[in-house]
């Protein structure tokens, strides 16, 4: 790859640090605002690296590696460094946590408008929404982890209670922040001859069957998951009118507190849990971000550093659930059917409430994918989303030239507009949420992707796409000020758009930080295997190992220092070839050929001495 994750995200690390850190203080807020998800983003930007990329750990001070020490250098010394980190975050969690204990969540200067003569009331600027639902259950495990490692380092016991309360504070938060997912899930169900049913029907109808005949399919291939809505308990999401077999249905998750969401009863301190307003029925976006958040309660990190207690882990089998239905729900409705096309390559991607986008796609390939990797899907059926990123990375203008006036433009500026359903119940306008992180996600969706095929041809043409990504992002980071070499400048690569936005935006800097991760745990993985290449090692290998030994035969170990030498380079060369011939069959033919010509030599010198004679 002709990406660097590695330097990247050094590169990155320091831009942070230089926009963030000043006069001895940490300075919150980007091109965006500051609000609970812009100053999460902020800190992920460092957190996720040094939590999920081995390279850049900093809760070890003894082990940090100098090139980290170096670009944190403004934040101290390696032991300095995870106590500045200590002290910024608690900054964090004290900052959107109100007097009463009670975190906060709301999007706050995210929200949008559509008309500026009406401003949102305070009272909508505090509503809660998924998107810090989200982050706040990522930066709480990354917290947590981060604090469970550092403090086998600390011995000092003022440092060690400031630890402490650090960790008391994000517990509390992550558990309210999980409630707050499990109050926001919901489950639409609707008549097929409603819109809503018409729009599904329509888009995984790719065989223009008769309605009764896709319903009756459809319904059958989701028996299972609707069978297992019974299973739902607790929170949001409760149904009980699937058994017509008119009806239909979509799940996932609102972008706040669904309206008349039930309280979770727990013994975690949260304090107050709001009341609901948004619409009861799931948004793609809001979904697949919780969906991404909701596998961290149950990556390895979190099972091997027991980073839940006891109610959190009852709330994150609840979550686990949800995450189950959503993830075969989305994966089977995108790849329903048996025809010549998915539902998911027929691009774009149209909505129950019939809007249609690139967008939407995109967000949909992270849910089939999902389900494919969950039900051990063939690389053909992972290539052929990796080709629906291709003809993505086309429409969007990532890959291709744009004309002037391509609409195709606003995926990057302004965005894809989700306007928030029941957000006008408080008063004032309805709100918006505006998204354009196409480009970031695609390049995390290329990666994730290509490192799921065990075909090299295959994976290394989206190994391609995502460098040709890489290179689109290269050219979009700010060029001047403090924030140079973070994100977003879209108009420097479409001359089309003439908003120039100043200052970083933590949002999308975030996003591109998760695809460089992605990226690089990626390529930290075992190269890819092939069987023609471990048939033609071990052939080479078979052949050096008998002429090494009929040359032991011919009392060539009794020869001088030099032969001896020789004979004890070849030896450990065939060991080293046998040992990683499965695994690394590459490196093992080259030990073998080696070792050949080594051999050879030695028969030709045997031969022109003999001649000589």
């Amino acid at each position: 790859m002709r990406i660097q994750p590695r330097q990247e995200l050094l590169e990155i690390w320091a831009g942070v640090v230089r926009s963030s850190w000043r006069d001895g203080r940490w300075v919150w807020g980007g091109a965006d605002g500051s609000n609970s998800i812009s100053d999460a983003e902020q800190l992920l930007c460092l957190l996720l690296p040094s939590t999920q990329v081995t390279a850049f750990n900093i809760d070890r001070p003894d082990e940090t590696a100098d090139e980290m020490i170096k670009v944190l250098r403004p934040l101290g010394t390696a032991t300095q460094i995870p106590l500045m980190l200590v002290q910024i975050l608690t900054e964090y969690f004290t900052r959107y946590t109100d007097p009463s204990g009670t975190p906060i969540f709301s999007g706050d200067s995210y929200f949008g408008i559509d008309d500026p003569t009406q401003p949102a009331t305070e009272e909508q600027r505090h509503l809660d929404i998924v998107d810090s639902f989200a982050m706040s259950v990522t930066l709480s495990l990354a917290t947590i982890g981060f604090l469970r490692v550092f403090r086998n380092a600390v011995r000092r016991e003022e440092i060690l209670q400031e630890i402490t309360s650090l960790e008391t504070m994000a517990s509390t938060r992550l558990s309210a922040a999980m409630i707050g997912l499990l109050r926001s899930f919901s489950v639409n169900v609707f008549d097929v001859d409603s819109t809503e049913g018409r729009a599904l029907i329509r888009t995984v109808n790719q065989s223009e069957l008769p309605q009764r005949q896709i319903v009756s399919q459809l319904r059958r291939a989701l028996r299972q998951t609707m069978a297992t809505f019974r299973e739902v308990l607790i929170g949001s999401g409760q149904v009980a009118d699937l058994e017509s077999p008119n009806r239909l249905f979509e799940c996932g998750w609102s972008w706040g507190i669904v309206n008349d969401a039930p309280l979770i009863e727990t013994n975690e301190l949260v304090g107050e849990q709001p009341k609901g307003v948004a619409q009861d029925a799931p948004y793609l976006y809001f979904t697949v971000i919780a969906v991404d958040a909701i596998e961290d309660l149950f990556s390895e990190r979190t099972r091997i550093l027991g980073l839940l207690n006891d109610e959190q882990q009852r709330l994150s089998r609840a979550l686990q659930l949800r995450w189950e239905l959503t993830r075969t729900y989305w994966a089977t409705v995108a790849t329903f059917g048996d025809s010549h096309r998915w539902p998911l390559e027929d691009i774009p991607w149209r909505t129950t409430d019939e809007d249609a986008s690139d967008y939407y796609t995109l967000l949909v390939t992270s849910l089939a994918v999902k389900g494919l990797v969950q039900e051990r899907g063939t690389d053909a059926e992972l290539s052929r989303v990796g080709l629906a990123l291709v003809e993505l990375a086309n429409r969007a203008r990532i890959t291709r030239r744009p004309f002037d006036a391509d609409p195709a433009l606003t995926l990057h500026s302004p965005g894809v507009r989700l306007t928030l359903n029941g957000s006008e119940q408080l008063g004032g306008p309805r709100l918006r949420w505006m998204v354009s992180e196409f480009s970031a996600l695609l390049l995390q969706r290329t990666a994730f992707i290509a490192g799921l095929l065990s075909d090299a041809e295959q994976r290394g043409a989206l190994l391609d796409l995502a460098d040709r990504v890489w290179e689109h992002l290269s050219a979009r980071r700010l060029d001047g000020g403090v924030g140079r070499s973070l994100w977003d400048q879209p108009a420097k690569v479409f001359r089309q758009l003439k908003h120039t936005q100043e200052g970083t935006s933590w949002y999308y800097t975030e996003r591109v930080v998760q695809g460089l991760v992605t990226t690089a745990n990626m390529l930290n993985r075992p190269p890819l295997r092939s069987e023609k290449l471990a048939d033609y090692a071990l052939d080479l290998l078979s052949e050096a190992e008998h002429l090494y030994d009929m040359e032991l035969l011919s009392g060539a170990a009794e020869g001088g220092p030099k032969m001896q030498q020789t004979l004890h380079l070849i030896r450990v060369n065939l060991r080293r070839s046998r040992e990683i011939v499965q695994d690394r069959p590459g490196s093992a033919a080259a030990l073998a050929t080696e070792v050949l010509r080594a051999l050879d030599e030695l028969a030709a010198a045997r031969r022109d001495v003999s001649e000589a004679g």
